[in-house]
């Protein structure tokens, strides 16, 4: 079994890392391999609504970034874990636009599988970055994985977040959590419920 984490930082080895590098161990230990992609300090571009992801499979533009998630994705994830850091009150727009790009090309992939998100902040808006990161979960038929608190955990000089010893404990929940619900809900194995054929309905006709 595996789980992907995103780390939504420019910084590879930052506060989010750290958050994430905490979630990943907890992980280990519970026997679940880990995978991390770092989002590194690129531009990344953005979804266009082209509609061509739906008729090949994968998104249009071939940056590595996207291709570095996307490979994960097939050869076969059990769950999704996103670290973001807060800037203004929300993700960091970069990461954003990957997650925009992954979800509309990927979500047939990603349904069913639990997933998390994580946010670390200087002081303020870890609780509404923490709900937009939820969004793409919850309207992609994924579980969202929970822990003792919202997962957020705070530090701004690089390594300060360690110190934060309830979001570290609150990492080590969300790990233990994400690995029982992977292990309980096997989605491989067992299946997943029988889904509608989809209803498209737009407010102007």
């Amino acid at each position: 079994m595996k789980v992907l984490l995103i780390n939504g930082s420019p910084r590879d080895n930052g506060n989010t890392a750290l958050a994430l590098q905490e979630v990943a161990r907890t992980l280990n230990a519970e026997d679940i391999d880990t995978e991390t992609v770092n989002l590194g300090r690129k531009a990344v571009q953005g979804c266009i609504a082209c509609g061509m992801c739906g008729r090949e499979g994968r998104c249009t533009f071939r940056d590595d970034l996207y291709y570095k998630v996307w490979h994960a994705v097939k050869e076969g994830i059990d769950g999704l874990v996103v670290g973001s850091p807060v800037y203004y009150g929300g993700p960091n727009g970069s990461l954003c636009a990957l997650l925009d790009r992954v979800f509309y090309s990927l979500s047939a992939d990603l349904q069913f599988k639990p997933a998390a998100s994580v946010v670390v902040c200087r002081r303020g808006g870890a609780s509404a970055a923490f709900d937009r990161l939820n969004k793409y979960f919850t309207i992609t038929n994924m579980p969202v994985v929970s822990s003792q608190y919202w997962n957020m955990v705070y530090g701004q000089t690089p390594g300060q977040a360690a110190q934060d010893e309830e979001g570290m404990q609150t990492m080590r929940t969300l790990g233990r959590n994400m690995a029982w619900m992977v292990k309980k809900l096997n989605v491989a194995e067992e299946g997943h419920p029988e889904l509608e054929q989809r209803c498209w309905t737009n407010f102007i006709r």
